[in-house]
């Protein structure tokens, strides 16, 4: 290990307790801010779940239980999975298995609203090239040569999930630029490749992974590889509070349409947002990408979770609204997440690959619920507290 690197860990040994201490000592336990827990989990029955169609019910459980293969040693879904193994592709077999082995809970927010925000992604295809032209100039770039990672649950078990992202400078880690400095000067990184249009790059960035067109009619896989750190901020929020969109009107159709008339304002959308994802090929496949888990995705089957309050591997149910406003509700695998997906109740539908996926899942942002089907007399999981938001003097 580099020992600047090692030199900067001890130092954050001593620092991390510091700034824990330091924290607790500032007003004593009256100016201690209140919490509660992020998400709560409501006991329910499988009679009060909304009803699926077969079709729905074997294509969700088949989604789930491609991902065994990841799952069997998992201290709560392993013994889950391997009963799954020998269960017969049927609706009548697969409710009898999940009512024998699964319980029922209802996700709530913290005002305990059942509500909440059901959005898509999908896979896109956009055009580019193994190397700079002319017109394919917009670098989708690898993780950076000095790009740091440090997980901090090597130090601090508390902390699991929790990394840093940065850079040495001398025998300092600073924070590693944001996307508005990378777009303007680059990175120390390989270019996976090239893409024609800098908008194009960052839809890429929000779904997490896609296809890249070659000229020679190849497609070129690119998946989520590392970011750099900074959080992620939706670009249709620096439009709305600009007023060049109604919050209510903010589709990835109507950023689009707004990027082709304001080329010349590109830059600054791009850059109100810091948050900049890397990326790494994949083996040319007719799977659909892999998410999280490290399994396929599933189009319509699987889905993005905040795994703070969902853990991936997770079967849920899900009844919400198409964008057109037909009804929703099937089983669908925790198998996914990403920088937007955080919240109570929330979840992101994976719609598949290409322009009719990206259509839909362009136009997905609809009320839901979700219940979250979880392997009887297992705990249940521990949800982090957060901070009452502030209520403003009348």
């Amino acid at each position: 290990m580099n020992s600047l690197l090692k030199a900067w860990r001890h130092n954050l040994a001593w620092t991390l307790p510091m700034v824990a201490v330091l924290a607790g000592c500032t007003g004593g336990d009256n100016n201690a801010p209140k919490t509660h827990a992020l998400a709560t989990y409501s006991s329910a029955t499988w009679e009060t779940l909304p009803a699926v169609s077969d079709n729905d019910l074997v294509a969700g459980f088949g989604s789930w239980r491609s991902a065994c293969t990841r799952l069997k040693a998992d201290p709560v879904w392993g013994s889950t999975c391997a009963a799954s193994a020998n269960v017969p592709q049927t609706a009548n077999d697969i409710r009898a298995f999940l009512k024998q082995n699964l319980d029922v809970y209802g996700l709530r927010a913290a005002n305990d609203n059942a509500n909440g925000l059901i959005t898509g992604y999908y896979e896109p295809v956009y055009p580019g090239s193994l190397t700079q032209t002319e017109t394919a100039n917009i670098p989708v770039y690898g993780v950076p040569d000095d790009m740091i990672i440090v997980s901090l649950d090597s130090i601090y078990p508390e902390l699991k999930g929790k990394r840093l992202r940065g850079r040495l400078e001398g025998r300092v880690l600073k924070p590693y630029d944001d996307a508005a400095t990378i777009e303007t000067k680059g990175v120390k990184a390989p270019v996976v490749a090239w893409l024609t249009d800098p908008m194009n790059l960052q839809f890429l960035q929000i779904q997490g992974s896609g296809r890249i067109q070659l000229d020679d009619g190849r497609q070129l896989r690119i998946a989520y590889a590392d970011q750099n750190g900074h959080p992620y901020r939706p670009i249709g929020r620096w439009l709305v509070e600009q007023g060049e969109l109604k919050k209510e009107d903010v589709t990835m159709g109507a950023i689009s349409t707004w990027a082709k008339a304001n080329p010349s304002r590109i830059p600054q959308l791009l850059g109100s947002n810091p948050s900049y994802v890397f990326f790494t090929r994949n083996p040319d496949s007719n799977e659909g990408p892999r998410g999280s888990l490290n399994v396929p995705l599933t189009a319509g089957y699987s889905a993005a979770v905040d795994r703070k309050v969902i853990p991936l591997g997770s079967l849920l149910w899900l009844s919400t609204t198409k964008p057109d406003g037909t009804a929703l509700v099937r089983p669908v695998a925790a198998q996914d997440t990403g920088g937007a997906i955080a919240g109570e109740v929330r979840a992101d539908l994976f719609w598949g690959t290409g322009e009719a996926a990206g259509q839909l899942a362009g136009d997905m942002k609809q009320q839901g619920q979700i219940w979250m089907l979880w392997p009887k007399g297992a705990p249940l999981p521990q949800v982090p507290q957060v901070a009452d938001v502030a209520k403003a003097n009348p």
